[in-house]
């Protein structure tokens, strides 16, 4: 069948045609038609979009509020006594429990019952120490020390540090004095130091723990 167009014309409709598809793909390829397109949602100022592990999630940790800064207190006028979990008057009375136990401890008549000389702790104690206070390993062996040697002594006490403390219960390292008189003369006795661990029953402090302080005594245990 013979080519109604010649060829010159034949040329035009070819290249018309070229320029027709190449325009459409580049039409296509930026967008397209507006129905069914997207637009790219608008940057928030306030999120970071850095590359280096910027996030929206780090900013929704941060408030708009203006912060209120801690108050700070000089090294000079802090008051420690404020960072134990008891007010100065418990510490007092805590303190002077195991002093008074240190010092009962170290008071013996040897003319007087061994029973005397106990009551003088078991009263400063809880009901679980005063039942093996009398064992030979506690107070049980001085007192068999110094009634053998018919000693009169009057015990002194004087707390040196605080060694640990929990929620209702203080250690105390103690040092214990025992000024000793026996028939052949009078001397004075240090007794060594000594962790005394009191124990807060209701409000009074008693006596949970007695023992040399190099014995690895460290609290209520």
């Amino acid at each position: 069948m013979p080519n109604p167009l010649p060829e010159r014309a034949q040329r035009f409709v070819f290249i018309g045609l070229i320029v027709v598809l190449v325009g459409a793909g580049v039409y296509f390829s930026v967008g397209g038609f507006g129905d069914g397109s997207t637009e790219e949602a608008p940057v928030d100022p306030g999120v970071s979009q850095g590359g280096n592990g910027g996030s929206a999630g780090a900013s929704d940790a941060l408030s708009g509020v203006e912060p209120s800064p801690l108050p700070t207190t000089a090294v000079d006028d802090v008051d420690v006594l404020g960072w134990f979990p008891f007010p100065e008057e418990e510490l007092r009375a805590a303190g002077a429990t195991a002093l008074t136990f240190a010092e009962a401890y170290g008071t013996i008549d040897y003319s007087g019952s061994p029973e005397t000389y106990y009551d003088s702790m078991r009263t400063l104690a809880t009901a679980e120490y005063a039942d093996v206070l009398t064992e030979s390993s506690r107070a049980g062996a001085f007192w068999e020390e110094m009634a053998e040697a018919e000693a009169v002594a009057q015990g002194r006490a004087e707390v040196e540090f605080i060694r640990a403390f929990g929620d209702d219960s203080i250690t105390f390292v103690v040092t214990a004095q025992s000024i000793t008189e026996t028939a052949n003369r009078e001397f004075d006795e240090e007794l060594g130091e000594f962790a005394i661990t009191v124990v807060q029953e209701g409000r009074t402090w008693r006596v949970f723990d007695f023992q040399p302080a190099d014995a690895g005594q460290f609290g209520e245990e």
